[in-house]
């Protein structure tokens, strides 16, 4: 499927009125294509999304086979980008028949109903929870996956489900290993996003709180960029799987001092014990990603802290942009 093939193309968007899924929708639409949004709304929120008439929203789950099958038959689309997940690391461990329901099962039942339209599928897959304590930093995709809880290895699953439709279909499906996502839209009082989680308790005067002695690392790439790679991996030809992050590492203490720069002024931390099983280091080497898409990370982190810090002061508005 070549880039010009894919100008006016009709998305589907699953998660799409969520963090990273409404601004790919901003990004589709700016472009010309015409976009349907999947979205249980159970943590996406339209207010995230343009005004009436601009994108349709079906309010549907995705384990829900049929209803998945029935509106991607109806809307035909040429590409769905899939962000529609269980996302909470912990929650994974507590239940993870339910993680895998949603994170395995609701995308079987995506490639099941994109494969009489056609659609390739781009897919939400992580960089992080994927490679294991024990990988060498940066991680490159040759490193054998070695997840830590239910949520890696449900995304690990995914991808081999995603290499056997290759396989079987000639499909061209594609999977992106994200590192730690960060931008506007992203909820401060959330349990995942520890920059806007800091940014709001520091605009509030408060102290953010450091689990750890604060220098453990990870990546963390823009959603500018993150949706950058999105549009680059939907218009490349083949399918694959390509780690996507800034290939850099960032301690916590780090995000601390940035945010502080970013609000005038010193910010002194509390500290808690270490969580059970945290990963001290973490950073994903993205060269595949140059070489075959044409992308890279181009947010520093510092100017990408400084705009999620000023979309916090500003009073997070769900419309706010990249």
């Amino acid at each position: 499927m070549s880039a010009r093939r894919l100008l006016g193309m009709h998305a589907l968007v699953t998660g799409g009125a969520g963090f990273i899924g409404s601004h790919i929708v901003d990004a589709l639409l700016a472009r010309g294509d015409t976009v349907t949004v999947v979205d249980n709304l159970s943590s996406g929120r339209t207010s995230r999304l343009p005004g009436p008439g601009k994108v349709d929203v079906e309010v549907i789950d995705i384990t829900d086979a049929a209803a998945v099958s029935a509106v991607v038959a109806r809307t035909r689309p040429d590409v769905i980008f899939h962000l529609a997940a269980q996302i909470d690391v912990r929650a994974s461990v507590d239940d993870p028949a339910r993680d895998a329901a949603i994170n395995i099962g609701g995308t079987i039942n995506l490639l099941t109903a994109a494969l009489p339209v056609g659609a390739k599928l781009v897919f939400a897959s992580t960089g992080g929870a994927l490679y294991g304590t024990e990988a060498p930093v940066p991680s490159d995709e040759q490193v054998p996956p070695a997840p830590e809880a239910p949520y890696g290895t449900a995304k690990q699953c995914v991808e081999h489900y995603l290499d056997l439709f290759n396989r079987l279909h000639s499909t061209r499906h594609t999977a992106l290993r994200l590192g730690n996502v960060f931008g506007p839209r992203q909820d401060p009082a959330g349990e995942a996003g520890v920059i806007a989680i800091f940014s709001g308790r520091i605009h509030q005067s408060q102290q953010p709180t450091i689990f750890g002695d604060g220098f453990q690392t990870r990546d963390y790439v823009y959603v500018g960029d993150v949706v950058a790679a999105f549009l680059a991996a939907a218009a490349h030809t083949a399918g694959g799987v390509w780690n996507i992050g800034a290939g850099q590492e960032t301690s916590v203490l780090d995000l601390v001092k940035y945010i502080g720069q970013a609000a005038g002024r010193d910010v002194t931390p509390l500290f808690a014990p270490a969580r059970p099983g945290e990963m001290q280091r973490s950073a994903l080497n993205a060269d595949a990603a140059r070489r075959d898409l044409g992308w890279r990370a181009t947010t520093p982190i510092e100017e990408g802290i400084a705009r999620v810090y000023a979309w916090v002061r500003d009073g997070q508005p769900e419309r706010a942009h990249p």
